[in-house]
C-alpha cells in the first residue's frame, strides 16, 4: 500500500522515497519479521507436550489448533506470542487502511475522470488481493464455534491459504487489455455455445 500512496500522494518524490534502498530495506523488514515470527511459533510449538494425540485435521499446523492437543500450562507462552501477532496484524492493518484513505481522497482530487480511473486501476488489484486474504483469515480464525465443524475448517483453511495466492495473478494481470480480451472470448464462446 505505501508505494501505491507514494505513487499517487506524492508522485514527483517517487523516486526518492521508494529507490533501490528504501525497497531492500523494506523487503528486508518483511523478510526479518517472518523469519522471527515463523521462528518463535515453531520454538514455542516444538516445546508443547502433546497429551491428546498428534494428528490434526487440517491440511497444515495450525498453532490454535496444536494448542487444543497440549496438556500443560506452558501454552500460555503461545497464547501471549498470539496477542502480540494479532498486535502487528492489526497495526499492519491500520497502515493499510489509512494509506488507502489518503489515496482515494488524493484520487478524488483529481480533476479529470481518466486519471481517476487509471489512478483507482493502480489501487484497485493490490486492494482486491489484501480484502480477499483478510476477509477469510478472519473468518477462519474469528469464526462462531457453534458454525464450527471440521470440514468447515478444512474449507475455510485452504481458502484463506491457497484461494489468495492462486488468484493474485489473475488479478494483477486484468489490468492487461489482452488477457481481458481473451478472457471475455473464453466467457462468450463457454456461454454461447
Amino acid at each position: 500500500a505505501y508505494d501505491r500512496n507514494v505513487a499517487i500522494c506524492k508522485p514527483l518524490h517517487y523516486g526518492t522515497l521508494l529507490g533501490s534502498r528504501a525497497c531492500v530495506h523494506m523487503a528486508a523488514a518483511a523478510w526479518g519479521s517472518g523469519f522471527l515470527y515463523a521462528v518463535l511459533h515453531t520454538a514455542n510449538t516444538f516445546s508443547l507436550p502433546l497429551c491428546r494425540g498428534n494428528a490434526l485435521d487440517q491440511f497444515f499446523c495450525e498453532i490454535p489448533h496444536i494448542l487444543k492437543l497440549s496438556c500443560s500450562d506452558s501454552y500460555l507462552r503461545e497464547v501471549g506470542l498470539l496477542v502480540v501477532s494479532a498486535c502487528l496484524v492489526v497495526g499492519c492493518f491500520v497502515f493499510i487502511v489509512v494509506s488507502y484513505v489518503q489515496i482515494f481522497r488524493a484520487v478524488l482530487r483529481i480533476p479529470s475522470e481518466q486519471g481517476r480511473h487509471k489512478a483507482f486501476s493502480m489501487c484497485l488489484p493490490h486492494l482486491a488481493v489484501v480484502s480477499l486474504f483478510v476477509s477469510t483469515g478472519v473468518f477462519a480464525y474469528l469464526k462462531p464455534p457453534s458454525i464450527s465443524s471440521p470440514v468447515l475448517n478444512l474449507v475455510v483453511s485452504f481458502l484463506y491459504s491457497v484461494e489468495p495466492p492462486a488468484v493474485n495473478p489473475l488479478i494483477y494481470s486484468m489490468r492487461n487489455q489482452e488477457l481481458k480480451d481473451a478472457l471475455k472470448k473464453l466467457i462468450r464462446s463457454a456461454v454461447f455455445q
